[in-house]
């Protein structure tokens, strides 16, 4: 809880040093769907796999578009390891200017999520780590060039179960996500951007979740006074492929 409090006083001086500031906020509404795939490999070892497609509502429009893929290592009851790479198709950021061309990017990531259930609540402390390679470009056209930046991710989440009857159930979720950006391409924007999310995750059985929730992202612009405001309806299918596994 400590690193919480220390994450919430560093996000709460940086707004305060933006509402100094004269900010240009472009608001915006998406959808995210996305396909998440589980596949045990043993008792400890997983393989977890995404598409999420990401899109603009009015008017409607493809942003992004994102496979990743990653291996988890359950090391203990309290802690979870991963490592993986993200493939990221930019189309636009601005639903009104569709350029002719997609930004590509690479990303490697790295996270340690520390897990704890007091009373009836889990909650998740993920600590991640992303080395993220974008492609430059132009008002017209991709140039043989790559920018390089470490981003930082801290996650507190909450998991509450509502309502449960046999392998049947419905969770709740709140979370809040804050990135700090750290590279030469990203000097005014080291503050990167907040996330807030509330969900309900249905399961139907183990091995399939239905999620619903809404997203509030506020991000912060490469120029340092440009910033998103986005309001997002994220709907996801979780897919566990039930298999034996062996230690």
């Amino acid at each position: 809880m400590k690193i919480f409090r220390l994450t919430f006083f560093l996000v709460l001086i940086s707004q305060l040093a933006l509402a100094q500031t004269k900010r240009n906020i472009d608001h915006q509404s998406l959808t995210w769907i996305r396909y998440y795939n589980i596949l045990p490999l043993t008792e400890k070892w997983a393989l977890h796999s995404e598409i999420d497609n990401r899109n603009f509502i009015d008017p409607i429009c493809q942003n992004v578009f994102v496979l990743r893929v990653q291996g988890r290592y359950r090391a203990n009851k309290n802690i979870d390891l991963g490592g993986g790479f993200a493939y990221f198709n930019a189309n636009t950021q601005n639903p009104n200017n569709n350029p002719d061309y997609s930004v590509p990017e690479y990303r490697l990531q790295q996270d340690v999520t520390l897990i704890n259930d007091i009373a009836k609540i889990t909650f998740h402390n993920r600590f991640q780590v992303e080395e993220r390679f974008i492609q430059k470009a132009n008002a017209t056209e991709l140039l043989d060039d790559y920018s390089y930046a470490w981003r930082f991710r801290y996650r507190l989440q909450a998991t509450f179960t509502l309502w449960e009857k046999e392998k049947q159930s419905l969770k709740g979720s709140i979370s809040d996500e804050v990135m700090f950006n750290l590279g030469k391409d990203n000097t005014k924007n080291t503050f990167d951007q907040n996330r807030i999310y509330g969900a309900l995750r249905y399961a139907f059985n183990p091995n399939i979740h239905l999620e619903l929730g809404y997203l509030k992202s506020f991000q912060r612009r490469a120029s340092g006074i440009d910033f998103y405001d986005r309001d997002i309806v994220r709907f996801t299918v979780y897919h566990k492929i039930n298999r034996k596994t062996k230690a």
